[in-house]
């Protein structure tokens, strides 16, 4: 792209509301560009889904937002990026991050004992792809992972605190505590779980630090802009376009929460099917 930048928006997918936590991390980040976020709300969670299924909902929520002249996608989602992120950067026309590996640095740099714990979609922990990810950034790390198939329904509801939440998050949380007492970080390795931040870290107490992707992955996207030359021109005027495949106002409670403010009129949209998967 010649020099001066590309006015067009960042494309952010998540499975449902919790990509919001990387959307409203790159809007104060990047406050001049233009954002285009998709929630496939309509077939959430994804976490317990079959792997070929994951690909071909993800294959198809991107293909949408690559129609939407994207210039570059942000996979937000942690069971998405491990299942399908190879996949979508060979079929995308524009640049594709996903979330894992911004995961795994924001882990690096916050272990100083490398026992490191992650909550994760049971997709992810199935995939295996934090533990190669964090030893990939931080060798010789000991790495626990708990599945956790409770919290993205819970969040996708609305329960974000209170004692049903308080109440879940311990009986995945204290085993996890008790099997490692070396551990100092964990990780949220989903993008939901950000929202549900406050009780996790009055759970696990001041001696584990809770990290997630969410600051680690607008890093990464700002990188990108300034090595492709990408930034937007329009500094000022930027177009946040919301979108969902499911119940609206069950979305918007949700997001409203996370930004603190109302959002631009959230779009009720469908996605078309992909013709056929990727062969292996």
């Amino acid at each position: 792209m010649a020099s001066g930048g590309d006015p067009r928006p960042i494309g952010v997918f998540d499975s449902g509301v919790g990509g919001l936590t990387v959307l409203s991390e790159l809007r104060r980040r990047l406050p001049g560009e233009a954002t285009t976020y998709l929630g496939d709300n309509g077939r959430a969670p994804y976490g317990p889904r079959p792997a070929e299924e994951v690909l071909r909902f993800t294959l198809e929520a991107t293909d949408w937002l690559l129609a939407q002249d994207v210039k570059l996608l942000v996979i937000a989602c942690n069971t998405a990026t491990a299942r399908a992120l190879p996949d979508v950067r060979a079929r995308s026309s524009v640049p594709v991050l996903g979330v894992i590996r911004p995961g795994a640095l924001a882990v690096a740099a916050a272990t100083r004992s490398r026992h490191v714990g992650v909550i994760a979609t049971a997709g992810t922990v199935e995939s295996g792809a934090y533990p190669a990810a964090i030893l990939e950034a931080q060798p010789s790390t000991d790495v626990a992972q708990v599945a956790c198939p409770e919290l993205v329904p819970m969040v996708e509801a609305g329960i974000l605190d209170g004692r049903r939440a308080e109440s879940v998050l311990r009986a995945y949380l204290e085993p996890l505590l008790a099997a490692d007492p070396e551990m100092d970080t964990l990780l949220l390795g989903c993008t939901h779980y950000p929202l549900l931040r406050e009780p996790i870290e009055a759970i696990v107490g001041p001696g584990v630090a809770v990290v997630d992707s969410a600051f680690t992955t607008a890093l990464a996207v700002e990188d990108l802009l300034d090595a492709l030359d990408a930034r937007s021109p329009a500094a000022g005027r930027s177009l946040n376009r919301v979108a969902t495949t499911g119940d609206l106002q069950a979305f918007v409670s949700v997001a409203e929460r996370v930004f603190g403010e109302r959002l631009p009129d959230v779009e009720p949209v469908e996605i078309e099917p992909v013709a056929s998967l990727p062969l292996d």
